[in-house]
């Protein structure tokens, strides 16, 4: 079978530029490869390869989890269904974070609760080198793949494994961001597309969306120093909530962003 007829077939099980990418991956062509040389043969162990992973792909399993890597904010993670699949929703928590960064002097110290793959930590570790960097994450796996990421990009993190702020007794931050589960229980997201192949405990709360919430915002001036600011995001019908909570909570310029969709996705506010 060559190239051309390959993707050919699986155009009609999936999405025509998930077959692209993972007859790429498969073959090691590339997209000019696909337009100028579609007739090149594709060896058996490549088309065998390419048609496991397209009906994985109809089934639903992400892309991501079939090529083993995401792209966020330009870089390339290591993810696995040990980790979410990278949105580019949360880039949206990275911006506002890196502008108050942006507002403190060199070594303010932030961490990343429930970092998962890394890609929030990371980001700012590598795009405002000046802080210091911390993540924590209840899942041992995922801190394997996070550790993996940080070693992959250069980026100087450190992490720790427990229950939100557990393992960081004692210690104050100038910045707390989190992407923590906020789905509700029973949510019909749940079992969309590709995501009920990813973490369950990294999607919901089991409750009503709002537990881990609760528990960030209840727990971060305990970590944050004087002026500090907790930013996290959270689900399209949140932000209501969770300014509510932020402000209970005793926080000061409260406030909820929409991403670029309008959708209302990080909520913050300053001790």
């Amino acid at each position: 079978m060559s190239l051309g007829e390959a993707l050919a077939w699986a155009r009609g099980r999936v999405d025509r530029l998930d077959a692209r990418l993972l007859l790429q991956q498969a073959s090691g062509c590339t997209h000019v490869d696909l337009l100028t040389r579609p007739e090149t043969g594709l060896p058996a162990p490549a088309l065998a390869q390419f048609m496991d992973w397209v009906a994985r792909r109809a089934m639903g399993e992400p892309v991501a989890y079939l090529l083993g890597e995401a792209e966020f904010r330009g870089r390339l993670f290591q993810v696995s269904p040990a980790v979410l699949v990278p949105r580019p929703e949360t880039e949206l928590l990275v911006e506002l974070a890196l502008a108050r960064l942006a507002r403190q002097p060199a070594g303010a110290r932030l961490v990343d609760l429930g970092t998962g793959s890394g890609i929030v930590a990371l980001s700012l570790a590598l795009e405002s080198p000046a802080s210091i960097v911390s993540a924590v994450d209840l899942s041992p796996a995922a801190l394997a793949v996070a550790r993996n990421n940080a070693g992959r990009l250069g980026a100087a993190v450190t992490f720790y494994q427990g229950d939100w702020y557990a393992p960081l007794a004692g210690q104050r931050f100038a910045l707390i961001v989190s992407n923590p589960p906020y789905i509700a229980a029973h949510d019909p997201h749940l079992q969309g597309d590709g995501v009920r192949f990813e973490p369950h405990m990294a999607l919901t709360d089991a409750a009503d969306g709002l537990a881990c919430i609760r528990q960030i915002v209840a727990g971060a001036a305990a970590h944050l120093e004087p002026g500090g600011w907790l930013l996290f995001e959270h689900g399209y019908d949140q932000g209501e909530a969770s300014r509510n909570l932020l402000q209970a909570a005793g926080f000061k310029d409260v406030f909820t962003q929409p991403d670029l969709a309008g959708t209302d996705r990080v909520s913050g506010g300053q001790l």
